[in-house]
């Protein structure tokens, strides 16, 4: 590839004392949290709404912040939003029943803690909840560069229909969940797994529905076969199934009759590569429309089913991750390692498919037992050597098999609350990230209902 020199001057846009980057379910946390610190804030989405894959990607599903028993895993304004999105009528609480052996909301028992949402609903709410706060908001609009002196960004540029603009900031909170501002401002970042660089695969969703959810729920019972492996395999056999994947999600939403499907899953995608996600885009609306038709012909309960939506936003489970002075591991997982800084936890559990085995969990195969509740150090969430940067989401510093219990919509809150709220010791004290009093933000969270306590295992009580 060649390269060619490329110089211009940029209009100056206001200058404020916090940036966030992305406003999927972290940077919308995150950007709450620092305005609610009384700081000046302006949030910048390159899609047309918030929320980010739990809207536009049709992953309308918060997950990894419930015990079944209804208990609370991750507080805060994950907590707050899950409430007030249930008071107004557009999102689920699902509890257990004790003898409950299958739930339409997660197929079985370990997934009934999400919290299922109306995703045009939960866009209007986010629009609402962000103003009320006062966070600046810019849709169609994406963080594209950064100004860097002396190991701190300066300046943010966006662009959106009125061109370039460089943003005077004194925090960058990098919520795109790629780690793109940091890897921009040169920090050390690593892309998929070690051998070869390959990720996950990627999935584009869609929601039906008409489901006749007496009719699905009448076979997973009778059959016990929740994912329909059975079926599908003889479809591959008679050459019905095309697909490299072997089984199939589905998840009720907040109305009966409507459901998400999380079964496609897009091999080769590349999350940071712009030609990868506009193939995998491509290649996802085919197969959609393909399984789409497999479902209503075979899938008992889908016969009278309707397409609702497709996302026009592609699912990508893992892309960059950075490279921080501590890096969460496996083993610390499996240990149950307790750490000083943790700013909230997860309970979801290993789930990273195989780049190349897409029904395929490397964890659940070499039979890797974890405690059910994860912490989150703060420490993963600081890049280096930037040191006015923050990534909370799916972008922290972990081995990459610990994306599975961190990446999903819950933790990631809880990772951009704490973010936002540490922006304000980095603004009015003048230092980095990594020298803030963590004790003093895990105070502060803890006034604003977040939960960084020991959390105990007691699912059945």
């Amino acid at each position: 590839m060649t390269a060619i020199a490329y110089s211009r001057a940029l209009p100056l846009a206001p200058a404020y004392d916090v940036v966030v980057c992305g406003g999927g379910p972290a940077g919308c946390a995150a950007a709450l949290a620092a305005a609610r610190q009384g700081l000046r804030v302006l949030l910048v989405e390159g899609q047309g709404q918030l929320g980010g894959t739990a809207t536009s990607g049709l992953v309308s599903h918060w997950l990894g912040g419930r015990f079944p028993d209804g208990r609370w895993v991750v507080g805060g304004i994950f907590r707050e939003m899950a409430e007030e999105a249930v008071a107004r009528g557009f999102a689920l609480l699902p509890v257990a029943e004790p003898d409950q052996v299958y739930t339409p909301h997660g197929w079985h028992l370990g997934l009934i803690h999400g919290v299922p949402f109306d995703l045009f609903a939960m866009a209007r709410y986010l629009d609402e909840k962000l103003a009320g706060d006062g966070v600046d908001v810019l849709l169609a609009t994406r963080a594209v560069d950064v100004l860097v002196e002396e190991r701190r960004i300066t300046h943010v540029v966006i662009h959106n229909k009125s061109g370039l603009q460089a943003v005077p900031a004194s925090v960058i909170i990098d919520a795109t969940g790629d780690a793109d501002i940091a890897a921009l401002s040169g920090c050390d970042v690593v892309t998929g797994r070690r051998e070869d660089g390959l990720m996950a695969p990627a999935s584009l969703e869609f929601h039906v529905d008409n489901v006749d959810q007496d009719a699905l729920s009448d076979y997973i019972h009778t059959r016990g076969a929740p994912r329909f492996r059975d079926l599908i395999r003889r479809l591959r056999a008679e050459g019905a199934w095309p697909f490299p994947y072997d089984i199939f999600i589905s998840v009720q939403l907040n109305e009966t009759g409507t459901m998400m499907i999380n079964t496609p899953r897009i091999t080769g995608v590349d999350g940071t590569d712009g030609a990868s996600i506009s193939d995998g885009l491509v290649r996802g609306r085919a197969e959609v429309h393909q399984l789409f038709d497999i479902m209503r012909r075979h899938f008992p309960g889908f016969g009278k089913a309707r397409l609702k939506a497709v996302a026009p936003m592609l699912g990508v489970r893992e892309s960059r991750r950075i490279v921080g002075d501590y890096t969460l591991t496996v083993d610390d997982l499996i240990s149950g390692e307790t750490f000083p800084d943790t700013i909230g936890y997860t309970m979801y559990g290993w789930d990273l498919p195989d780049p190349k085995r897409p029904s395929h969990q490397p964890m659940h195969e070499r039979k890797v037992q974890k405690p059910p509740v994860t912490p989150i150090p703060f420490r993963v969430m600081v890049p280096r050597p930037v040191t006015n940067l923050i990534c909370p989401g799916r972008a922290v510093s972990v081995e990459r098999h610990v994306l599975g219990p961190l990446r999903v919509m819950a933790p990631v809150m809880a990772m951009g609350e704490a973010a936002g709220t540490a922006a304000i010791q980095v603004v009015e004290r003048d230092i980095g990230f990594a020298d803030l009093d963590v004790d003093a933000l895990r105070r502060d969270l803890r006034v604003c209902g977040a939960l960084v306590d020991c959390i105990p295992d007691r699912r059945n009580t």
